[in-house]
Protein backbone atom coordinates (compact mmCIF):
# COMPACT_ATOMS: atom_id res chain seq x y z
CA UNK A 1 0.00 0.00 0.00
CA UNK A 2 1.73 3.25 -0.88
CA UNK A 3 2.12 5.97 1.85
CA UNK A 4 -1.34 8.35 0.71
CA UNK A 5 -3.44 5.44 0.99
CA UNK A 6 -2.56 4.52 4.87
CA UNK A 7 -1.84 7.67 6.45
CA UNK A 8 -5.03 8.51 8.48
CA UNK A 9 -4.29 12.54 8.07
CA UNK A 10 -3.73 13.97 4.35
CA UNK A 11 -1.24 16.54 5.81
CA UNK A 12 1.15 14.13 6.51
CA UNK A 13 4.07 13.26 3.58
CA UNK A 14 6.08 10.46 3.58
CA UNK A 15 9.40 12.11 3.27
CA UNK A 16 8.44 14.38 6.10
CA UNK A 17 7.34 11.25 8.50
CA UNK A 18 10.39 9.06 7.30
CA UNK A 19 12.49 12.19 8.32
CA UNK A 20 10.96 12.74 11.46
CA UNK A 21 10.72 9.23 12.51
CA UNK A 22 14.74 8.67 12.21
CA UNK A 23 16.00 12.10 13.76
CA UNK A 24 13.77 11.19 17.11
CA UNK A 25 15.23 7.76 17.17
CA UNK A 26 18.90 8.39 16.01
CA UNK A 27 19.88 11.60 17.64
CA UNK A 28 17.38 13.18 19.43
CA UNK A 29 16.10 10.57 21.64
CA UNK A 30 19.92 8.87 22.29
CA UNK A 31 20.75 12.56 22.88
CA UNK A 32 18.17 13.01 25.79
CA UNK A 33 18.58 9.76 27.39
CA UNK A 34 22.51 10.51 27.61
CA UNK A 35 22.10 13.45 29.00
CA UNK A 36 20.16 11.59 32.01
CA UNK A 37 23.25 9.71 32.77
CA UNK A 38 25.51 12.19 32.97
CA UNK A 39 26.85 13.37 36.98
CA UNK A 40 27.89 16.75 35.53
CA UNK A 41 23.96 17.46 34.51
CA UNK A 42 22.36 19.54 37.40
CA UNK A 43 18.79 18.50 38.52
CA UNK A 44 17.24 21.34 36.06
CA UNK A 45 19.52 20.30 33.00
CA UNK A 46 18.14 16.25 34.01
CA UNK A 47 14.37 17.54 34.13
CA UNK A 48 14.45 19.66 31.04
CA UNK A 49 16.10 16.28 28.99
CA UNK A 50 13.42 13.63 30.75
CA UNK A 51 10.30 15.78 29.56
CA UNK A 52 11.62 16.77 26.33
CA UNK A 53 12.16 12.85 25.89
CA UNK A 54 8.57 12.36 27.07
CA UNK A 55 7.40 14.62 24.65
CA UNK A 56 9.01 13.59 21.23
CA UNK A 57 8.55 9.76 22.42
CA UNK A 58 4.47 10.73 23.01
CA UNK A 59 4.88 12.97 19.32
CA UNK A 60 6.27 10.73 17.79
CA UNK A 61 3.76 7.20 18.45
CA UNK A 62 1.28 10.19 17.14
CA UNK A 63 3.27 10.64 14.29
CA UNK A 64 3.39 6.87 13.49
CA UNK A 65 -0.25 7.04 14.14
CA UNK A 66 -1.13 9.77 11.64
CA UNK A 67 1.12 7.83 9.24
CA UNK A 68 -0.70 4.70 9.26
CA UNK A 69 1.32 2.26 11.13
CA UNK A 70 -0.94 -1.01 12.65
CA UNK A 71 -2.59 -0.35 16.11
CA UNK A 72 -1.31 -3.80 17.35
CA UNK A 73 2.15 -2.35 16.90
CA UNK A 74 1.28 0.60 18.58
CA UNK A 75 -0.43 -1.28 21.40
CA UNK A 76 2.39 -3.12 22.13
CA UNK A 77 4.61 0.75 22.37
CA UNK A 78 2.02 2.51 24.87
CA UNK A 79 3.48 1.73 27.99
CA UNK A 80 6.88 2.90 26.57
CA UNK A 81 5.10 6.21 26.61
CA UNK A 82 3.71 6.12 30.14
CA UNK A 83 7.43 5.16 31.56
CA UNK A 84 8.72 8.06 29.47
CA UNK A 85 6.42 10.34 31.43
CA UNK A 86 7.02 8.36 34.60
CA UNK A 87 10.32 9.31 34.45
CA UNK A 88 9.84 12.51 33.93
CA UNK A 89 7.64 12.99 36.54
CA UNK A 90 11.00 11.80 38.94
CA UNK A 91 13.41 14.15 37.37
CA UNK A 92 10.53 17.60 37.79
CA UNK A 93 9.62 16.59 40.91
CA UNK A 94 13.79 16.13 41.98
CA UNK A 95 14.10 19.10 40.14
CA UNK A 96 11.28 21.29 41.85
CA UNK A 97 11.64 19.96 45.14
CA UNK A 98 7.88 18.77 45.67
CA UNK A 99 7.18 15.01 45.11
CA UNK A 100 3.78 15.58 44.36
CA UNK A 101 4.69 17.82 40.95
CA UNK A 102 3.05 16.38 37.53
CA UNK A 103 5.02 15.44 34.34
CA UNK A 104 2.19 17.65 32.74
CA UNK A 105 -0.24 20.66 33.90
CA UNK A 106 -4.09 20.93 34.00
CA UNK A 107 -3.68 24.51 33.97
CA UNK A 108 -2.14 24.33 30.31
CA UNK A 109 -5.06 23.41 28.20
CA UNK A 110 -2.03 21.71 25.63
CA UNK A 111 -0.69 19.65 28.74
CA UNK A 112 -4.29 18.58 30.35
CA UNK A 113 -5.47 17.53 26.30
CA UNK A 114 -2.65 15.11 26.08
CA UNK A 115 -3.29 13.61 29.85
CA UNK A 116 -6.85 13.25 28.50
CA UNK A 117 -5.10 11.77 25.06
CA UNK A 118 -3.04 9.13 27.30
CA UNK A 119 -6.08 8.20 29.40
CA UNK A 120 -8.52 7.52 25.96
CA UNK A 121 -5.03 5.44 24.22
CA UNK A 122 -5.23 3.30 27.09
CA UNK A 123 -8.69 3.03 26.60
CA UNK A 124 -8.68 2.99 22.63
CA UNK A 125 -5.63 0.00 22.84
CA UNK A 126 -6.62 -2.31 25.33
CA UNK A 127 -3.88 -1.40 28.17
CA UNK A 128 -6.39 -0.89 30.87
CA UNK A 129 -3.48 -1.84 32.77
CA UNK A 130 -1.98 0.95 32.48
CA UNK A 131 -3.96 3.83 33.61
CA UNK A 132 -3.16 3.11 37.58
CA UNK A 133 0.27 4.37 36.52
CA UNK A 134 -1.41 7.31 34.62
CA UNK A 135 -3.65 8.23 37.90
CA UNK A 136 -0.40 7.86 39.79
CA UNK A 137 1.43 10.71 37.78
CA UNK A 138 -1.31 13.00 38.12
CA UNK A 139 -3.29 12.29 41.29
CA UNK A 140 -0.95 14.00 44.04
CA UNK A 141 -1.51 17.07 42.36
CA UNK A 142 -5.11 17.02 40.39
CA UNK A 143 -7.45 14.19 42.32
CA UNK A 144 -10.56 15.70 42.90
CA UNK A 145 -9.61 18.64 40.79
CA UNK A 146 -11.06 17.86 37.88
CA UNK A 147 -14.33 15.93 36.39
CA UNK A 148 -13.42 15.00 33.40
CA UNK A 149 -10.53 13.36 34.25
CA UNK A 150 -12.28 11.96 36.84
CA UNK A 151 -14.78 10.52 35.12
CA UNK A 152 -12.64 8.86 32.48
CA UNK A 153 -10.56 6.70 35.24
CA UNK A 154 -13.75 5.95 36.61
CA UNK A 155 -14.83 3.97 33.37
CA UNK A 156 -11.97 1.34 34.55
CA UNK A 157 -10.68 2.59 38.73
CA UNK A 158 -13.16 2.40 41.69
CA UNK A 159 -13.44 4.77 44.09
CA UNK A 160 -12.65 7.83 42.05
CA UNK A 161 -13.42 11.37 43.45
CA UNK A 162 -16.82 12.76 42.77
CA UNK A 163 -16.15 16.52 41.54
CA UNK A 164 -18.33 19.37 40.03
CA UNK A 165 -15.36 21.68 38.68
CA UNK A 166 -12.82 21.45 35.84
CA UNK A 167 -9.74 22.87 34.20
CA UNK A 168 -11.05 24.19 30.83
CA UNK A 169 -14.35 25.16 29.91
CA UNK A 170 -13.94 25.16 26.11
CA UNK A 171 -14.34 22.71 24.71
CA UNK A 172 -14.44 20.19 27.38
CA UNK A 173 -17.69 21.48 28.74
CA UNK A 174 -19.62 19.83 26.02
CA UNK A 175 -17.56 16.21 26.82
CA UNK A 176 -18.64 16.67 30.40
CA UNK A 177 -22.40 17.54 28.78
CA UNK A 178 -22.36 13.67 27.30
CA UNK A 179 -21.51 12.59 30.26
CA UNK A 180 -24.87 13.22 31.74
CA UNK A 181 -27.29 13.49 28.26
CA UNK A 182 -30.12 10.83 29.07
CA UNK A 183 -30.09 9.84 25.61
CA UNK A 184 -27.85 8.08 23.03
CA UNK A 185 -29.22 10.98 20.96
CA UNK A 186 -27.76 13.82 22.95
CA UNK A 187 -24.81 12.25 23.33
CA UNK A 188 -23.93 11.92 19.38
CA UNK A 189 -25.29 15.48 18.95
CA UNK A 190 -22.46 16.41 22.07
CA UNK A 191 -19.44 14.61 20.14
CA UNK A 192 -20.42 15.90 17.20
CA UNK A 193 -20.10 18.93 18.27
CA UNK A 194 -17.14 18.52 20.13
CA UNK A 195 -15.13 17.28 16.71
CA UNK A 196 -16.45 21.02 15.51
CA UNK A 197 -15.22 22.95 18.70
CA UNK A 198 -11.65 20.92 19.28
CA UNK A 199 -9.11 22.39 16.77
CA UNK A 200 -10.18 25.89 17.16
CA UNK A 201 -10.35 25.63 20.92
CA UNK A 202 -6.84 24.42 20.81
CA UNK A 203 -5.56 27.20 19.21
CA UNK A 204 -3.01 27.97 21.79
CA UNK A 205 -1.49 24.78 21.63
CA UNK A 206 2.37 24.48 20.20
CA UNK A 207 1.50 22.31 17.68
CA UNK A 208 -1.61 24.13 16.30
CA UNK A 209 -1.33 25.17 12.36
CA UNK A 210 1.98 22.74 12.22
CA UNK A 211 0.76 21.31 9.22
CA UNK A 212 1.34 24.89 7.21
CA UNK A 213 5.08 24.22 7.82
CA UNK A 214 5.94 21.02 6.43
CA UNK A 215 8.34 20.82 4.51
CA UNK A 216 11.13 18.35 2.88
CA UNK A 217 12.00 15.84 5.75
CA UNK A 218 10.71 17.46 8.53
CA UNK A 219 7.14 17.47 10.31
CA UNK A 220 7.74 21.27 11.79
CA UNK A 221 5.97 20.26 15.25
CA UNK A 222 2.75 18.30 13.27
CA UNK A 223 2.12 15.19 14.54
CA UNK A 224 -1.70 14.85 13.68
CA UNK A 225 -4.94 16.45 14.88
CA UNK A 226 -6.80 14.16 17.26
CA UNK A 227 -9.15 13.90 20.20
CA UNK A 228 -8.74 10.83 21.55
CA UNK A 229 -11.04 11.46 24.13
CA UNK A 230 -13.49 12.15 22.07
CA UNK A 231 -12.99 8.68 20.64
CA UNK A 232 -12.53 7.18 24.22
CA UNK A 233 -16.29 9.02 25.16
CA UNK A 234 -17.94 7.23 21.89
CA UNK A 235 -16.50 3.54 22.85
CA UNK A 236 -16.98 3.80 26.45
CA UNK A 237 -20.44 5.06 26.30
CA UNK A 238 -21.68 2.49 23.59
CA UNK A 239 -22.60 5.44 20.82
CA UNK A 240 -23.02 4.81 16.91
CA UNK A 241 -20.68 6.90 15.23
CA UNK A 242 -21.85 6.93 11.69
CA UNK A 243 -22.63 10.24 11.96
CA UNK A 244 -19.19 12.21 12.91
CA UNK A 245 -16.86 9.16 11.97
CA UNK A 246 -15.74 10.86 8.70
CA UNK A 247 -14.57 13.93 10.82
CA UNK A 248 -10.96 14.73 10.37
CA UNK A 249 -10.00 14.69 13.99
CA UNK A 250 -12.21 11.45 14.80
CA UNK A 251 -10.06 8.50 15.23
CA UNK A 252 -12.40 6.09 13.84
CA UNK A 253 -10.26 3.43 13.55
CA UNK A 254 -9.34 3.30 17.09
CA UNK A 255 -12.88 2.83 17.83
CA UNK A 256 -13.02 -0.19 15.52
CA UNK A 257 -9.99 -1.88 17.12
CA UNK A 258 -11.28 -1.62 20.24
CA UNK A 259 -14.68 -2.89 20.05
CA UNK A 260 -12.96 -5.64 18.03
CA UNK A 261 -10.61 -6.24 21.00
CA UNK A 262 -13.63 -5.68 23.63
CA UNK A 263 -13.69 -8.19 26.47
CA UNK A 264 -16.25 -6.96 28.36
CA UNK A 265 -14.85 -4.78 30.30
CA UNK A 266 -16.08 -0.99 29.28
CA UNK A 267 -18.96 0.59 31.04
CA UNK A 268 -21.53 0.56 29.46
CA UNK A 269 -24.17 3.75 28.72
CA UNK A 270 -26.47 2.44 30.91
CA UNK A 271 -24.45 1.30 33.44
CA UNK A 272 -22.83 5.33 33.51
CA UNK A 273 -26.39 6.62 33.22
CA UNK A 274 -27.27 4.78 36.80
CA UNK A 275 -24.47 6.39 38.40
CA UNK A 276 -26.73 9.11 39.56
CA UNK A 277 -25.98 12.64 39.32
CA UNK A 278 -27.37 15.31 38.01
CA UNK A 279 -27.19 19.05 37.41
CA UNK A 280 -28.29 22.07 39.44
CA UNK A 281 -31.53 23.55 37.89
CA UNK A 282 -32.52 20.55 36.46
CA UNK A 283 -35.69 18.03 37.67
CA UNK A 284 -34.50 15.52 40.38
CA UNK A 285 -34.75 12.16 38.65
CA UNK A 286 -35.71 10.31 42.01
CA UNK A 287 -36.80 10.84 45.18
CA UNK A 288 -34.70 10.17 47.86
CA UNK A 289 -31.80 11.67 49.65
CA UNK A 290 -28.97 13.40 47.47
CA UNK A 291 -25.77 15.59 48.27
CA UNK A 292 -23.47 18.21 46.70
CA UNK A 293 -20.03 18.95 46.86
CA UNK A 294 -20.81 22.41 46.28
CA UNK A 295 -22.38 22.77 49.49
CA UNK A 296 -21.49 21.52 53.33
CA UNK A 297 -23.96 19.39 54.81
CA UNK A 298 -25.85 19.32 51.80
CA UNK A 299 -27.93 16.05 52.40
CA UNK A 300 -31.71 17.34 51.75
CA UNK A 301 -34.77 14.93 50.65
CA UNK A 302 -36.30 15.80 47.16
CA UNK A 303 -39.09 14.14 44.96
CA UNK A 304 -38.83 13.32 41.49
CA UNK A 305 -39.15 16.25 39.38
CA UNK A 306 -38.43 18.61 42.11
CA UNK A 307 -35.99 21.10 40.55
CA UNK A 308 -32.42 20.83 41.88
CA UNK A 309 -30.88 24.34 43.76
CA UNK A 310 -27.92 25.72 42.42
CA UNK A 311 -25.29 27.52 44.67
CA UNK A 312 -23.86 29.83 42.57
CA UNK A 313 -21.04 31.23 44.92
CA UNK A 314 -19.35 27.86 45.35
CA UNK A 315 -15.84 27.59 44.67
CA UNK A 316 -16.96 24.13 43.07
CA UNK A 317 -18.09 26.11 39.72
CA UNK A 318 -21.33 24.03 38.66
CA UNK A 319 -23.68 22.36 41.28
CA UNK A 320 -23.90 18.80 40.86
CA UNK A 321 -26.30 16.71 43.14
CA UNK A 322 -25.48 13.17 43.37
CA UNK A 323 -27.44 10.14 45.05
CA UNK A 324 -26.82 9.55 48.88
CA UNK A 325 -25.95 6.36 49.76
CA UNK A 326 -27.88 6.48 52.70
CA UNK A 327 -31.15 6.50 52.08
Amino acid sequence: MFFHEKRRQQFLTETAYKGTKLFFEEQAAPSYLEALSRTDFDALDRSMNADNYADESFTTFMLRYTAGEPLTTLREDLDHIIFAYEQAARYVQVSEKDPTFPPLRFIEIDEYERVLQLIGLCFLLHRRELLPRIAAMFDPSSEGRDMLYEDLLAFEIDGRAEVDRWFHENPYRTLIDCLFAETDQEVIAGLEHYLTIWYKSLSDSPWHDSHLYIEGDICAGYFGYWAIESAALTYLMKVDDKSFREHLVYPKDLVDFAKKMDDTQGLKADQLRTRLRVAGGMPCPKSGYWMTPALLDSRQLFKMDDVMPIYAQSAYGATIWQWSEEQ
